[in-house]
């Protein structure tokens, strides 16, 4: 399934259709381009799954554990710096991954095998109008 973006204006409407389409997936692997806008896009997500939290990249911290209204969680990795999986590992990634709760993860690359198979890919491209595509395998 794929998703247009033409304007950060938009991006929201395109979260809320995207979220339509998520069905019981959880696990969400987030690939795209330095700049592409994959922690823009999750921040969108997060705001309309009702986070109540502050939605920031987790470059630094790797793992953030966003609530939500309802007190549910979902968790946000970005794994760029890590430089080998079992890093992730090291820091109980397999819990998070089945926890029965939501995880977007960027740079999933860098997990390797550590990736869980029903992981929808979700690859964000920058078009040459600045607008962006988000492709979703659901």
């Amino acid at each position: 399934m794929e998703f247009h973006i033409s304007s950060t204006e938009q991006i929201n409407q395109v979260a809320q259709q995207f979220i339509a389409a998520m069905g019981g997936h959880k696990l969400f692997a987030f690939y795209g381009e330095m700049g592409a806008g994959k922690t823009t896009f999750i921040k969108a997500l997060c705001e309309e799954l009702g986070v109540i939290d502050v939605v920031n990249s987790p470059t630094f911290a790797i793992a953030n554990d966003y609530e939500t209204a309802l007190g549910d969680h979902i968790y946000h990795f970005d794994f760029y710096r890590l430089k080998t999986p079992q890093e992730a590992l090291d820091f109980g990634v397999e819990d998070y991954f089945y926890s029965g709760r939501i995880c977007f993860m960027e740079w999933p690359d860098q997990i390797g095998t550590l990736l869980p198979t029903e992981s929808v890919r979700v690859a964000i491209t920058v078009n040459a109008d600045g607008s962006r595509s988000v492709a979703a395998d659901f």
